[in-house]
């Protein structure tokens, strides 16, 4: 689940309880009261007729042109420009709180103004690093080494972080006394061993590089080992200030040394963003030790209209580009474009752009895939389309990844692809069911979601009436049965009971964020769209109760299935024979 840093995850789940959010956009977008719910033109695009809707009961808002969603904290950060600290800061503002940063207590005076020099405390640990790089020779014959020229050191503030356990506190307990160790601890310079309860240097003979905010601020460092040695980069903690889910390295570089930003291209590590930058493409980033996240995507759609993945061409370089297309697609909108480039077998960025030079690295975007291009072929890396079986689960699997994007010409050109390349007429690639799982239920079945375009599912639905009435957890008796289900989505299902049996007055708001920046997250924020017709307890009950019921029905059928395709390639175990003969009499 994603972190908050060292604000308690119970202070922001209480925060979204007290906080409503109708009441956080209303001041910044008028809503008008539509049914029990509000809408407006939506601030994230340009629209004449309404369609940002936003749902008191679940403090969730959701553009149906655009795709645009989240909670309060999403639209501070989005609307507000806001990092994820200051959004909460904002929002505990607007009910007289005070964020609490040390064990769930609120800090005193002092402490917040200890906070306050977080900031302070960090450029002078990039400070320091770079003093130290000056003076170490096996540091300044490593970046030698990597041809990067003193200009480029001077750029990007590189540093160095001399080899022993506590040279960075000894320092500043003797030059920065205004310093407390629990400052040092709190911004991750420091870290603290519980097994052995010592307290030493987290950077240990490793190159520095410092990250920024969009401000410039240094709000936390990369450390790559020199030499051989594992893990071969540390990058700092989450903290206050550091959120590596929305942050990325190189941004606020780019935005400074970039005459005209057009473009932003998303690379795997700090040395290819600084070797792209020395040779001119100065408008390279990279995500911190974690995948592309829709806070990613986000940041970048405001600030260009184009992004460029250009990723390894290997096995990982491939699964991270399409991690990057499954977080874009429920955010995709007309006028961003975005596509994926492959380097050659053994190739980086770095290396490239040395043999070619700038203009010949500029020159390969031309040979870059677009998304619906990567999409398809990704696709058909997977399925035969051949064969009648191979281009039902082509369609299957295409079908269900499209209807995460919101209306745009960017999905109409996809749905003409796949009709094209499928003979199969776009409108029933539209309402396609998918009925290849044994999760899959009729479509009249749900008749109460509100979005048709989804397919509808058990699982599914019992996850947003979950959503919509945590308390419906209740009527959960057999949880195991479903995490031991194999059912597709049972893995999303079961962390979200076991969220809700943990904190059980949790509201549909403080879950998602719960899940921010994780694989979970784009999952929950498709199903945060639907809402049940009705608001009666009783049915909703009945639902959920009808929804465990399938979940167990569908259980057993897919174990069914499982045991007679064994039994006919491999044959079973006694043990197994028992298992199937009980199953089908439950049936």
């Amino acid at each position: 689940m994603a972190s908050s840093g060292s604000i308690p995850r119970e202070f922001i789940d209480d925060l979204l309880l007290r906080v409503d959010i109708v009441d956080v956009i209303n001041t910044r977008v008028p809503l008008k009261k539509k049914g029990r719910e509000y809408s407006a033109c939506c601030p994230f695009h340009n629209e004449k007729t309404p369609s940002f809707t936003v749902s008191p009961t679940k403090q969730f808002y959701h553009c149906f042109g655009c795709g645009a969603h989240g909670t309060a904290i999403s639209f501070l950060m989005d609307y507000d420009h806001q990092d994820f600290v200051e959004a909460i800061e904002t929002l505990a503002e607007s009910i007289g709180v005070t964020v609490p940063r040390e064990g769930g207590k609120a800090p005193s005076a002092a402490q917040r103004q200890r906070s306050k020099d977080l900031y302070t405390l960090m450029s002078d640990a990039g400070e320091f690093y770079q003093i130290k790089l000056k003076s170490s020779q096996k540091a300044i014959d490593y970046l030698q080494s990597r041809e990067l020229s003193s200009d480029i050191i001077k750029q990007f503030k590189l540093g160095y972080a001399p080899d022993g356990w506590n040279v960075l506190e000894k320092q500043f307990s003797q030059n920065y006394k205004r310093y407390t160790r629990q400052q040092l601890l709190d911004s991750g310079l420091l870290i603290h061993n519980e097994e052995n309860n010592k307290i030493y240097d987290r950077y240990r003979d490793r190159i520095m590089f410092p990250i920024h905010n969009r401000k410039g601020q240094v709000i936390g460092f990369g450390g790559r080992v020199l030499g051989d040695g594992l893990p071969k980069y540390i990058n700092s903690p989450e903290t206050s200030l550091f959120h590596k889910g929305s942050e990325l390295y190189g941004f606020y570089e780019a935005r400074k040394y970039t005459q005209k930003l057009e473009r932003i291209v998303v690379v795997e590590g700090y040395m290819d963003v600084i070797a792209l930058a020395q040779f001119g493409v100065s408008y390279a980033v990279a995500t911190l030790g974690t995948a592309t996240t829709q806070e990613h995507i986000k940041l970048l759609f405001r600030a260009v209209p184009e992004i460029i993945f250009c990723f390894d061409g290997d096995r990982a370089g491939r699964e991270a580009a399409w991690r990057a297309v499954e977080n874009t697609l429920p955010i995709m909108q007309d006028g961003k474009e975005i596509r994926f480039l492959f380097l050659p077998e053994g190739e980086d960025p770095d290396t490239q752009i040395r043999k070619n030079g700038k203009a010949g690295f500029e020159a390969s975007f031309e040979t870059a895939a677009s998304l619906s291009d990567y999409f398809v072929d990704a696709l058909l890396q997977r399925f035969n389309i051949s064969s009648s079986e191979g281009k039902a689960r082509f369609l299957d699997e295409a079908s269900k990844l499209l209807k995460l994007m919101p209306e745009s010409l960017v999905k109409e050109q996809l749905l003409e692809k796949l009709s094209r390349l499928t003979s199969v007429p776009v409108a029933t690639i539209r309402t396609h069911k998918q009925i290849t799982r044994a999760d899959d239920e009729p479509d009249h079945e749900f008749s109460r979601l509100s979005n048709r375009e989804v397919k509808k599912t058990a699982i599914r639905y019992a996850i947003t009436l979950l959503l919509f009435k945590p308390d419906l957890v209740q009527f959960v008796e057999n949880m195991e049965q479903i995490a031991l289900s194999d059912l597709p989505g049972s893995d999303l299902l079961t962390t979200l009971i076991e969220t809700i049996q943990e904190t059980p007055h949790i509201n549909a708001a403080a879950l998602l964020e719960r899940w921010r920046g994780t694989e979970f997250e784009a999952a929950f924020s498709s199903l945060m769209k639907w809402r049940p017709e009705s608001d009666d307890q009783d049915i909703l009950e009945a639902e959920f109760r009808d929804c465990l019921r399938r979940i167990e029905k569908n259980a057993t059928v897919l174990k069914i299935e499982q045991l007679l395709h064994k039994e006919r390639t491999e044959g079973l175990l006694d043990q197994e024979k028992r298992d199937l003969l009980e199953l089908l009499n439950m049936r």
